[in-house]
């Protein structure tokens, strides 16, 4: 591996005098001698072998090929403070990485907002998103792979706060044979057509609003349902905030239910340990709580 030669001080050295229009001005913004900042700069360019820098009356003006290092350079000088800036927030407790399981109903133009919140203040902090649905929740949580969790219930031995509730709308294409019974229709009806229904992504195969087995089938995610519903084939309860550009564009319609042709589920957000909560995880909860009541 190339040691660098030239010093992030020389470097700082030469942005100082560039910006600051001369060596005078860079000592005074940067609290050194005039002559200190003129051997980093002398000494940078003899490292480099060629000069950057061009005096012009009392004016430092950059050469061509100063002028492309430089800007390399000022690169260089953010990510160096940027890193620094980590490190300190790592000693202070600030997490390196927040493993966030999300319900997959949960709405995601709500969640996208949070992250775009979140981003400016994170401090560098990576997200590992995970898509779940059911008892997936729980057991990211049981197995400790995650570190935030927005889950459709609270399991035992958690503390949850009600963060959003979730409302389904039973819905087909509008060119559905559903709809061609022209009445209010039964569950009787709903059975002899096809149900799309989203998988437990957890162990235990939860199968909540299922209506029959053997007029069922199942897929891994909402997008899926939606794709399959929208092309014609079956029905499905899915969420209103995902599904209302298809209503509007008329690829879905609600189905004139007799009764239950809408379902609502509260939707939960739990830390995985309260008595480890760090600050970034603490900060990312309180922007979710915030946006979900927008």
């Amino acid at each position: 591996m190339n040691t660098p030669k030239v010093t992030l001080d020389q470097w700082r050295a030469l942005q100082a005098v560039v910006d600051y229009g001369g060596f005078s001005q860079a000592a005074n913004k940067l609290n050194r001698s005039q002559s200190s900042v003129s051997h980093a700069v002398n000494k940078l360019q003899a490292l480099l072998g060629f000069k950057v820098l061009h005096i012009h009356g009392r004016k430092a003006v950059l050469s061509e090929a100063g002028d492309i290092l430089l800007a390399r350079a000022r690169q260089l000088l953010n990510d160096a403070s940027a890193i620094e800036q980590q490190a300190q927030h790592l000693s202070e407790g600030w997490e390196a990485e927040i493993r966030l399981a999300v319900e997959t109903a949960f709405p995601t133009q709500v969640l996208m907002n949070a992250l775009k919140e979140f981003e400016p203040v994170s401090n560098k902090t990576r997200i590992r998103l995970q898509e779940v649905v059911l008892s997936g929740a729980e057991e990211t949580l049981l197995s400790g792979n995650s570190d935030l969790v927005i889950s459709p219930y609270v399991p035992q031995g958690f503390l949850g706060e009600e963060l959003i509730q979730v409302k389904f709308i039973a819905v087909a294409h509008p060119d559905h044979n559903l709809f061609k019974l022209n009445h209010k229709l039964t569950t009787d009806d709903l059975s002899r057509e096809t149900q799309v229904v989203v998988s437990d992504s957890g162990s235990k195969g939860i199968n909540t609003g299922w209506l029959s087995d053997s007029q069922r089938w199942a897929v891994n995610s909402l997008e899926s349902a939606r794709k399959i519903i929208s092309s014609g084939l079956g029905f499905a309860w899915l969420p209103e905030d995902e599904i209302k550009h298809q209503l509007n564009l008329n690829e879905l319609k609600a189905l004139p239910l007799d009764e239950g042709a809408i379902n609502t589920a509260m939707l939960y957000l739990i830390y995985a340990d309260l008595n480890r909560v760090g600050p970034a995880t603490q900060q990312l909860a309180e922007i979710l709580k915030t946006v979900s009541k927008v």
